[in-house]
C-alpha cells in the first residue's frame, strides 16, 4: 500500500492537535457545574452554577463584601459551606431580596422574572440603598446640618416624621 508522505504528516499533526484539545476541554469542565446548589429558598432551585455565581457576585458587589460575609466556613474541609444557614447575614440577605422584589412588584410593576427565574433588576435592588456598604448604619447618609443645603438640627420646619417638615399653619 502506497502512502503519500506529504499528506500523512499533516493528518498526523491534525490528529494530535485534536486529541490535545479534547483532553484540555475534559480537564477544564468545572466540578461545581455538575453539582446542584442546595438549600435555595428564594432563588430558583434549578438555577445553574454559572447563574447562581453571577447573582452572588452582584449581591456581594452591591454590599462591598466577599462570600464569607453571608456564608460560613466548614472547619473540617476548610472550604465555604454555601448550604449552611449558620450566619444570620444569609437570612437577612434572603429577606432583603424578597423585600426588594415586593417593592418592585408593588410600586414599579417590575416584579417580572428573567430567563433563569430570578427577579429582574427593577427600580430597587441591593445597591439602591447599600451603595457598596454592608451595614447601613455605617453609611454616610446626609444628616441635618451635615450636607449641603441641609438645615441645622432643630431648625424650624424639621422634625416631622422621617425628617419631613412639620406642617405650617393652623391645620
Amino acid at each position: 500500500m502506497y502512502f503519500n508522505k506529504k499528506l500523512l504528516v499533516p493528518i498526523c499533526l491534525f490528529s494530535v492537535v485534536m486529541l490535545l484539545a479534547s483532553m484540555t476541554l475534559i480537564q477544564q469542565t468545572p466540578k461545581e457545574e455538575d453539582e446542584k446548589a442546595v438549600n435555595l429558598k428564594v432563588l430558583p432551585k434549578n438555577i445553574s452554577h454559572k447563574d447562581l455565581e453571577k447573582v452572588m457576585k452582584q449581591w456581594a458587589s452591591s454590599l462591598g463584601v466577599k462570600c464569607n460575609f453571608c456564608h460560613a466556613r466548614n472547619d473540617e474541609t476548610k472550604k465555604m459551606d454555601f448550604a449552611s444557614d449558620a450566619k444570620p447575614e444569609k437570612k437577612m440577605a434572603r429577606e432583603m431580596y424578597l423585600m426588594a422584589t415586593k417593592i418592585n412588584k408593588k410600586y414599579f410593576k417590575s416584579g417580572d422574572k428573567d430567563s433563569i427565574g430570578v427577579a429582574k433588576l427593577g427600580s430597587v435592588n441591593c445597591y439602591t440603598c447599600h451603595n457598596g456598604v454592608a451595614h447601613l448604619e455605617d453609611a454616610t447618609w446626609p444628616k441635618p446640618g451635615n450636607g449641603p443645603g441641609m438645615p441645622p438640627p432643630g431648625a424650624p420646619g424639621t422634625g416631622g416624621p422621617a425628617g419631613q417638615p412639620k406642617p405650617q399653619g393652623g391645620r
